[in-house]
């Protein structure tokens, strides 16, 4: 039936750390399991401002007996922990009368070290609550929540609109309606604290004592950290949420796709646990008793690290391919509403070259749709409008090349050239006539001093 009943002791635990960590709960590790106290996981939780301690026995079994619960009251009472202390007991199974008779009484009792008991079915109900696939044979991240993929105060087309402003020759409100897609890819947000000290005989050469936040592209495949342009998307949108509903989405995109979660919280929290280990590995230099100086090397143990938080969310990334004529102009981003993090921008670049990016200066060929650097941008001799040179006829005219949106252009100004007077003629070519002018003048003072 569920995974729970084919999970290891251990891996139930890895399944329980997942399940309070995704309930809120705070510094939510396992215990060290060189011996057995009867603590499998430990965490905390913030009640009315007072932190209190949580010692939490993990049995993958059938029935649970009162034995166990008493064993845990006396593992809470002899946790070393400055403040208030509770436990509880979480079995893939169920509680006997007598055990549930025992924490009742404790709690009647008004007991200092109350114990709550999850047996298998309430389990089941809080991890389909919080997003943890058990049935499906691996304890997969579920996530229904996105980012918002569009900013619903415009248009879903706003974002290429927008881009389409700064290129020369053509408006914003003349673009036809681009194609739009919308990819939601898996992220989690992780919170993590490393705390550490190094120490020889001279005292303490090291510490640690760090938070760290980042986020992990979470598709199949090896988690990646994200950069830190989107990293900062993800983290200040996440409070801005939505549901993820594919049926409206597809209202709004024409083609709509969500991709599946590549690993387990526990596989993602073992990850950054690994790198945040190597993040924080240096070498320290001192000098020892004796004025000599060490290098140590000071790496954090996994003990030292304590992951908080693993949030998953969806993040979109929306492509938007706008079709002029003979090219296609594609815009590719995550989007947070109306935040967007560019991965790709087809429209601030020259279809003819290399030169991209949104500092140079673009013009739109209105002949066969190109938008073009300044390198690749003439005038249209007959029409005076911009004209790409990857479409242009040309012709030289009064040793001057001229550019012309097709042959019936070309042909028209032949006539008007056949029919112009010579100085007119001449004025095609500015730099020639300019320059005819002053060898003339040149000539001419030179006759004058002989």
């Amino acid at each position: 039936m569920a995974i729970l009943d084919d999970l290891s002791g251990f891996e139930f635990e890895d399944l329980i750390e997942d399940v309070f960590r995704n309930l809120g709960y705070e510094n939510v590790r396992q215990a060290e399991k060189t011996a057995d106290e009867g603590r499998d996981v430990l965490m905390e939780e913030v009640v009315d401002g007072t932190r209190r301690a949580i010692v939490v026995e993990c049995k993958h079994t059938g029935t649970v007996g009162r034995p166990v619960v008493q064993k845990l009251h006396s593992a809470i009472a002899t946790f070393d922990f400055d403040g208030p202390k509770r436990g509880m007991v979480v079995t893939t199974g169920r509680f006997t009368d007598p055990a549930q008779e025992y924490t009742n009484r404790l709690q009647q009792n008004d007991d200092p070290h109350p114990i709550e008991l999850l047996d298998g079915e309430a389990l089941r109900e809080i991890a389909d609550e919080i997003g943890l696939d058990l049935y499906n044979g691996r304890i997969e991240i579920l996530c229904d929540e996105t980012l918002r993929p569009h900013d619903p105060a415009t248009d879903v087309d706003a974002p290429v609109k927008e881009r389409f402003r700064d290129i020369e020759n053509i408006e914003a409100a003349d673009l036809p309606e681009p194609h739009s897609t919308v990819t939601f890819r898996p992220v989690v947000a992780v919170t993590a604290d490393t705390n550490a000290v190094f120490e020889t005989s001279v005292g303490v050469i090291h510490r640690i004592n760090d938070r760290t936040q980042f986020v992990v592209h979470a598709d199949r495949g090896h988690p990646k950290v994200a950069d830190d342009d989107v990293a900062t998307l993800v983290i200040e949108n996440f409070h801005a949420a939505v549901p993820l509903d594919i049926g409206q989405l597809t209202e709004v995109f024409d083609d709509v796709e969500e991709r599946r979660f590549g690993q387990t919280q526990t596989e993602y929290k073992e990850w950054a646990v690994d790198r945040l280990q190597d993040y924080h590995t240096t070498t320290v230099t001192y000098t020892g008793d004796n004025n000599v100086t060490y290098n140590k090397t000071c790496k954090p143990n996994l003990s030292d690290i304590s992951v908080q938080s693993i949030e998953p969310v969806y993040l979109p990334e929306v492509r938007q391919t706008t079709e002029l004529q003979e090219y296609s102009y594609p815009y590719e981003y995550y989007a947070a509403g109306p935040s967007r993090v560019t991965l790709e921008d087809g429209i601030h670049r020259c279809v003819h070259c290399e030169t991209s990016g949104i500092d140079e200066t673009y013009t739109y060929c209105p002949n066969c749709g190109a938008i073009a650097c300044r390198s690749h941008i003439k005038t249209e001799r007959v029409e005076g409008e911009p004209v790409c040179t990857g479409c242009a006829v040309t012709e030289r005219f009064a040793l001057k090349p001229k550019y012309f949106y097709g042959e019936q252009n070309l042909e028209t100004f032949r006539e008007e050239y056949a029919e112009m007077p010579l100085h007119e003629k001449a004025m095609e070519n500015p730099l020639l006539a300019g320059g005819s002018v002053v060898a003339a003048l040149l000539l001419i003072i030179g006759l004058l001093v002989i």
